[in-house]
C-alpha cells in the first residue's frame, strides 16, 4: 500500500510542466493561456474557477500547469485549492496540508501563514487545509469574499481549483466573484450530457463559461491538432 501511494505521488509530480515536457504539450498550454488572456481581458475580477462535470477529468493538473504557464509571462499568480472535499494541489509539490484555506476561512490561521510562497517562480499556493465538515458554507462566507478581495490586491490571477460541478455545488457558490469558469473534460470519459449539464448550471446562475479544455486527447482522434494530451475549445457565453 505504501508503495502505491509513493508511486501516485511521483506520477502526479511528473505531470507538471518542466524542461522535459513534450513540446506539443507545452504549446497546447500556451494556446490555452492565450485564449484565457483574451477571455478575461474585459473583466475586473481576477479569479478563474477550474472545475469539471465529474471527478478525475484532469482539472487540478490543468489548473496548476496553466498557472505555471501564466507565471512564466511574469504575472503574479496564486492557486487556491478550494476542493476541500478531495484536495490534491499540495500533492503536486509535496507540501503539508496541515494548514490552508479551511483554517484561514475559520480564522484559525492568517492569510499570510496560509500562503506557500514561490512553489514556482511568480506562483504561490494556498492548500485546502484539513477537510472541514462544512466546505460549502465556508466557500459562501464573507471570509471567502474578503480573502479573494485581499488576494486580488497582490496577484494578477487567482486560480480556484474547485470540485466537480455535477457532484457538489461548491464551484457555483464562488461564480459571482470570478471572471468565469473553465470546464475540464476528459476524452472517452466525460459524457456530452454531463458536460452540457455542467455548462447549463453555470449559465443558469449567470456565470461566465470561459471555455472547455479536453484532456487525454489522442492525436489520431482529432484533425489539425498538434497536442497528444490536450486540446482547447473556446466557446462564447
Amino acid at each position: 500500500m505504501v508503495k502505491k501511494q509513493v508511486s501516485r505521488r511521483r506520477n502526479r509530480a511528473s505531470t507538471l510542466l518542466n524542461s522535459k515536457t513534450a513540446f506539443s504539450v507545452v504549446e497546447a498550454y500556451k494556446t490555452i493561456r492565450t485564449n484565457l488572456l483574451f477571455a478575461t481581458s474585459t473583466s475586473q475580477n481576477k479569479a478563474v474557477i477550474f472545475t469539471s462535470a465529474e471527478p478525475s477529468a484532469g482539472k487540478s493538473t490543468t489548473c496548476i500547469n496553466l498557472a505555471i504557464t501564466m507565471a512564466q509571462l511574469g504575472a503574479r499568480v496564486v492557486i487556491i485549492d478550494a476542493d476541500m472535499r478531495k484536495p490534491t494541489q499540495h500533492k503536486y509539490v509535496r507540501l503539508s496540508n496541515a494548514t490552508g484555506l479551511s483554517k484561514c476561512l475559520c480564522g484559525i490561521d492568517s492569510l499570510e501563514d496560509s500562503i506557500h510562497r514561490d512553489i514556482f517562480p511568480n506562483l504561490d499556493l494556498i492548500t485546502s487545509g484539513p477537510i472541514p465538515p462544512n466546505p460549502s458554507e465556508l466557500l459562501g462566507s464573507e471570509s471567502m469574499v474578503r480573502l479573494l478581495e485581499a488576494l486580488s490586491q497582490s496577484y494578477d490571477y487567482v486560480f480556484l481549483d474547485m470540485p466537480p460541478i455535477n457532484v457538489v455545488a461548491d464551484g457555483l457558490i464562488c461564480m459571482n466573484y470570478a471572471a468565469g469558469a473553465v470546464l475540464i473534460a476528459r476524452q472517452k470519459q466525460t459524457r456530452y450530457a454531463d458536460l452540457q449539464k455542467a455548462a447549463d448550471s453555470i449559465r443558469n446562475i449567470h456565470g461566465n463559461l470561459l471555455g472547455v479544455v479536453v484532456t487525454n486527447v489522442n492525436e489520431k482522434d482529432k484533425p489539425y491538432a498538434y497536442s497528444k494530451e490536450y486540446q482547447y475549445e473556446y466557446k462564447d457565453k
